[in-house]
């Protein structure tokens, strides 16, 4: 494997993998090159007409790795909330339409859960990320998530594209996500686990 694809067009993520990434080795020990859509110049996206993060993972990934021909990581994720049944789960992104704001999705939320008390408002984020090889045809999966509740007003540090951080309380420090210091951050984050994993199988 000489390069790697990370299939996503999404600003924050991007950053995330690039980190979570940056510390893969080629056969010399050299850091392996990570590209990402934009830099294929691959603008389209797939239906996602899976019902699992794990499926929509996969769909992706084979989506991409046929286009690119390249190895390819793609992911999968939200946040599953229990008093609404698991809401929005695969739908985290597309709960009220792909053109929905951040502060649009924030305030569906905490609409959604106006009459339920803080003790009551569990969730967990979960991510799958899916690897193919298009030229070996190698796939596996790894996943993470990560336990907190559904605060009862925004927090003071939202940060773009993460839209339900900035309402995540994380149960292993009592603070919303946004406050985490970076160290708090590495030791939680989900995407950061799960991409852990998937270096430790290569």
């Amino acid at each position: 494997m000489k390069k790697l694809l990370l299939a996503t067009h999404n600003p924050a993520k991007k950053q995330e993998l690039k980190e979570g990434f940056s510390s893969l080795l080629d056969r010399a020990g050299r850091a392996l090159p990570l590209l990402f859509l934009d830099d294929l110049h691959i603008t389209a996206d797939p239906e996602e007409t899976g019902k699992t993060f794990l499926e929509n993972a996969k769909l992706k990934a084979e989506y991409f790795a046929k286009l690119s021909g390249l190895p390819t990581v793609a992911d999968d994720g939200g946040i599953e909330i229990d008093a609404l049944g698991g809401e929005p789960g695969i739908h985290s992104k597309r709960w009220l339409g792909r053109d929905a704001t951040d502060q649009e999705l924030i305030e569906h939320t905490l609409l959604r859960l106006k009459d339920i008390p803080l003790e009551k408002r569990t969730a967990h984020f979960r991510i799958v990320l899916y690897y193919l090889n298009p030229l070996t045809q190698q796939s596996f999966s790894t996943s993470a998530s990560l336990d907190g509740r559904i605060a009862l007003q925004v927090g003071p540090n939202a940060k773009k594209g993460f839209p339900y951080r900035s309402l995540f309380i994380v149960d292993a420090y009592k603070k919303y996500y946004d406050e985490l210091t970076e160290q708090e951050h590495h030791t939680v984050n989900h995407r950061l686990q799960a991409v852990q994993k998937i270096i430790e199988h290569l």
